[in-house]
């Protein structure tokens, strides 16, 4: 991001009606970080109409927004996003219509940046399509995930996409290669999550049947193998890790999971030869925010990852 050394004004038009302050300013400001943009709007130096605001204040079309001569220490800013991260988003979008995009995230990007992160998926989409006005995510995934990842290209469309995901009307469907032969019968894990502080400022997630919320996945069998079980896996609930800690709960951890992973997952990744985490968000399908008919579209299994399932086939 260029360090703007006067004040801007910035216009809110039609498609970013009823937008948080905070989301606009992040879409609008690219390469600010957030915790910047968090900072000028506490401070009151970010102005609505004239008026201070806070970051949750929604907006309305014709309201200026007055942002403060920006300055960022090189630490500070967001990156600028690589040749080679451009082009494998730009080959990485599975499908697009004018309201939506749904791109294969590729395992090792966070969605967002943040925490140390400079740059991550959603600022480097914009960056990279900077023809649009808007761009959110509608969901999230792990920054080890890879997979099918959704994000809105209007307000509205952001709002009718956040509903289906509230209503249970989009389904996610995941791929993932666990410890130990997986039950057939084994049907459902419901366990109540929690988060947790693991010592070092990793947050971590555990079950917690006093004071966890309720979560419920669904898994199917796809494909044994010596040692090994590639699996199907459906969230109804979202919360964070859910598939990776009811796996681990249910006795048959995630290949690769550095979180949550055992001595036995870490011996049968090194012998697939297997460098990241197994979990990939197979198939997702959500209503077109227009027309509402189902969409539904699938990111196949990279190379690496079928070299895996290929190693594992052998060793069978």
């Amino acid at each position: 991001m260029a360090e703007g050394r006067e004040v801007q004004w910035l216009e809110v038009t039609e498609g970013q009606v009823g937008q948080r302050l905070d989301n606009f300013l992040h879409t609008r400001l690219k390469g600010a970080p957030r915790a910047l943009v968090y900072r000028i709007v506490r401070r009151g130096e970010v102005r609505v109409n004239g008026k201070r605001a806070k970051v949750d204040q929604r907006l309305a079309v014709g309201d200026k927004v007055r942002v403060p001569p920006l300055r960022l220490a090189p630490e500070e800013a967001v990156r600028e996003v690589s040749d080679n991260l451009k082009n494998l988003l730009a080959g990485n979008v599975l499908a697009e219509s004018k309201d939506w995009l749904v791109i294969n995230k590729p395992s090792g990007l966070a969605v967002h940046g943040g925490s140390g992160v400079k740059i991550g998926l959603i600022e480097a989409l914009r960056q990279i399509r900077d023809d649009l006005s808007f761009l959110e995510l509608v969901h999230r995934l792990d920054r080890d995930t890879s997979g099918c990842l959704l994000l809105a290209k209007s307000r509205e469309s952001l709002l009718s996409l956040n509903a289906a995901l509230k209503e249970k009307k989009m389904e996610k469907i995941y791929l993932a290669l666990v410890a130990g032969r997986w039950p057939e019968r084994r049907d459902w894990v419901s366990a109540p999550l929690s988060r947790y502080d693991a010592g070092n400022g990793e947050r971590r997630v555990k079950v917690d049947k006093g004071e966890g919320k309720r979560s419920r996945t669904r898994f199917a069998v796809r494909e044994v193998f010596k040692g090994t079980t590639l699996i199907e896996a459906e969230p109804i609930t979202g919360r964070t890790h859910q598939i990776r800690v009811h796996a681990q709960h249910a006795g048959y951890p995630l290949l690769g999971d550095a979180k949550y992973g055992s001595r036995d997952t870490e011996r049968l990744a090194a012998q697939l030869k297997l460098e990241r985490l197994f979990l990939h968000a197979y198939t997702l399908t959500f209503p077109d925010p227009k027309s509402q008919r189902p969409i539904t579209v699938k990111a196949s299994l990279d190379g690496a990852l079928e070299g895996v399932l290929a190693r594992a086939r052998s060793l069978s």
